[in-house]
Formats: C-alpha cells, structure tokens, sequence
C-alpha cells in the first residue's frame, strides 16, 4: 500500500438507516444491564421486535418485560430458545455461559447474537461456528464497534491505501468498577480480558491479523482475578502491536493506527460512536465527525447488520466474520497461556501457543 494518494477528503459511511432492515423477532437471554440496552436501542432506532425475554429467574424476566414492554416472558433459557415466537436469540448471560446459551438455541433452530466475547475461548467459539454452518443458520458475534459508521469508513480508508503499510496499532481500555461488580468474580470469568481487552484485540486482529509473536505481562487483583495485562505483539510482516486493559481506573480509551503514509487516530472511547483523524506528515489532518455517543445510540446497527444479513440468506456477517472472532479469541487464550490465567469449566489456562486460526 505504499505510495498511497494524498485525499481530498474521507468516504461517506455506507451503512445503511436501521430502520430499513427488515424486522426479526427477538429473544432476549439474560437480562441484564446490556440486554436493557440493546432492547433501547432497537426500539429507539429500528423495527425490530423484542417478543421474548428468557432468565433462569421467572421473576427477573417478567421484571424485565415489564419494564420494556416486551409480550412474554420465560423462566429459563430452555423455555426461551424452543419459544415459536422467535427468530433470533440474543445472548447476554455471563461471559462463561456464552458458548452452553449459543449452542441452545441453535439447537432450537434460532438464529443466535451472541454479546462480545461471542466465548471463553477460542475452542469454544469454533464450536459455535462449527454447529450454526451445520445447522445452516445464522451465529454472530455482538462486538458493536465494527458495525458502527465510523468503522465502516475506516475500513474504506484501510482498504483504499490511505494510510500506507500499517505498521503499528496502539490500543488501551481501562475502566474504574464498585467492587460488587461481576468483573472481580472469578467464578464469572471475571477481569478486564473479556470485558474491555476483547475491544483493543479485536481492533488489533482486525486490522493486522494473527500475531507471530506475543510477549504479555500481568498484575493480580486481590479478588482473584487479573487486574492489568499488557501485550506487545509482532506480526509476519514486521507490523507490531500493543495493547493494555485494566479495571483500576478509567482511561483515555484511544486507539492509533500508524502507517507510512499516515495515522489514524480514533477519538476516545474508541470503541463507541465518535470521530476520528487521518493525520498526513504534511501537517494536513482529515476528520471525521460522528457525534461522540453511547450504547442506545449504537448497538442497533448490529442487530440490523444480522437482520439484513438473515434476510439475504447468509450464515454470517461482513462487519465481524466467525473465523475474526476465533482469532481474537485465539490471541486472549495466548495472553491467558503466558499469565496462567484459567476460567471457570477449564481444567487449566490455554496450552497451546496462538497462530493462524481458522473458524
């Protein structure tokens, strides 16, 4: 991509109003705090239909339904996922009941949504990918960030030359939590990894592919989780990479992809709606404005990605492919490896060294 031309200006988003995708009838699985919001957030921006909401506690789903207007409600996730009025299930629950809730409803039938991290690790997730192709139905991953306007721009940017050879990708999120907070259960797969970690190594993965080489260190928390963890990276080509996520305090949450041509610099929090800068060595900066937002103004642009994707007969979806989700994935069991980090229903941390994945 070296000697990429000098543009006038940045692309347009192509993605399209959310409203024009076409509706899907939607289960909710856990309803927790994300699940108020993704059940905002489409009734706000789409026409989609939240029909169901399923909890292992009847009361908490009735609570839930009560509370957004949602017709039924079910006492278990079995109840949810064999529901004849849904299509599609969403999978909220806790990050270690992501992969047993997936392969539920695709059992069922249901297409399935399932919350970043789409599991626990990568084995995990490339069972989900291996039993939704078999059942010839649609499985996702919720990882918002790549379904926004501002990251189809910047894949149009990438894609177009702009920025030369990437050389290097800087990525951090650190955020401040009440100690009664999950992320400090280690029976919840609790710490920053798959909380916040997932959005830099995704970002990372994303743009740079599988690592080479991966050096990463770690700090302990009290509770019994991880606290901190950093990770330098190199990739085949002699791009590198780091990235840093902790519960500790909150941070600037930026992200920096450096090439020969010229950077990009993404507004803080990088991972939500907001803009972001091309920056020339000339001293010419290009920016691009989307009104810095949260997650009801956003998260509806994943389920209408799925809605148009469903309704186009395809298993998948552009903005986040199964086989990118197994690779983030594989590089969080590679860090996990190095620190001797093991999550609930593991014997022990991953053991064997991250390449190349395939889905």
């Amino acid at each position: 991509m070296a000697g990429a031309t000098h543009p006038g200006s940045l692309p347009a988003s192509r993605i399209p109003d959310s409203r024009d995708a076409p509706p899907l009838r939607w289960g909710i699985m856990g309803p927790g705090w994300i699940a108020g919001k993704f059940t905002e957030s489409l009734q706000a921006s789409t026409r989609q239909v939240i029909a169901a909401v399923g909890s292992r506690s009847l009361d908490r789903s009735k609570d839930f339904a009560e509370r957004y207007g949602v017709p039924a409600a079910y006492g278990s996730y079995e109840e949810l996922a064999a529901a004849p009025d849904v299509d599609i299930v969403y999978v909220c629950t806790p990050h270690n009941f992501h992969h047993q809730a997936a392969l539920l409803a695709i059992a069922a039938g249901k297409h399935v949504l399932v919350e970043k991290p789409l599991a626990i690790n990568a084995d995990q997730a490339r069972d989900i990918a291996r039993q939704g192709r078999t059942a010839g139905i649609l499985a996702a991953e919720a990882i918002w960030t790549f379904f926004l306007p501002k990251f189809d721009v910047i894949r149009q940017i990438l894609s177009a030359g702009t920025l030369g050879t990437v050389t290097t990708v800087l990525a951090e999120y650190g955020e401040h939590f009440d100690r009664s907070h999950r992320i400090f259960d280690p029976d919840l797969a609790g710490g920053p990894l798959l909380d916040l970690g997932t959005y830099p190594l995704a970002l990372i993965t994303e743009i740079l592919g599988a690592p080479g080489v991966l050096h990463a260190v770690g700090q302990p928390h009290e509770s019994g989780v991880n606290a901190q963890l950093s990770a330098v990276m190199q990739f085949p080509d002699g791009a590198q990479a780091v990235a840093n996520t902790h519960l500790h305090n909150f941070t600037p949450t930026v992200a920096t992809i450096v090439g020969t041509e010229a950077t990009l610099v993404i507004d803080g929090p990088f991972n939500m709606p907001g803009g972001f800068e091309v920056r020339f060595p000339d001293g010419t900066t290009l920016r691009y404005e989307e009104p810095a937002a949260g997650h009801l103004e956003g998260l509806h642009y994943e389920a209408a990605a799925v809605a148009r994707a469903i309704a186009a007969g395809r298993t998948e979806v552009s903005e986040r492919p199964l086989e990118a989700s197994v690779r983030t994935l594989a590089v969080a069991d590679e860090i996990r490896r190095q620190l001797a980090i093991a999550f609930p229903g593991e014997a022990a941390p991953p053991t064997t060294p991250a390449t190349e994945e395939q889905a």
